[in-house]
């Protein structure tokens, strides 16, 4: 059994970016979205394209999820986009995920 209770806690990077997005849901939208376009160059157009057509099943009155990114389309196709990613993309993504927000707040100060 593993010791691990979600998917990405195994994973100090991933669960930096999971526990951002949990935090500030709102403030990062934005990056949710531009962090899709980045994992869709990782896992290719043919993998996005099976998962678009996964949730395109599920309406929000199917919806039974109860877990904290549920509630966000975009946030839940990032999370959903980033679990179901080979774990060298989930790296990668997680990193330019982190470096985008460190680019953006150096942009603001």
């Amino acid at each position: 059994m593993s010791q691990f209770r979600r998917w990405y806690d195994h994973d100090p990077l991933l669960l930096e970016v999971l526990e951002l997005l949990r935090a500030y849901p709102d403030e990062l939208h934005a990056q949710s979205a531009q962090f899709i376009d980045k994992l869709q160059s990782v896992v290719g157009l043919e993998a996005i394209a099976a998962f678009d057509a996964m949730l395109a099943h599920k309406t929000l009155e199917h919806k039974t999820g109860h877990r904290w990114y549920d509630e966000d389309p975009v946030v839940y196709k990032a999370v959903e986009l980033l679990r179901l990613s080979p774990p060298m993309a989930q790296r990668q993504a997680a990193k330019c995920f982190l470096d985008a927000l460190k680019h953006q707040a150096g942009q603001s100060q």
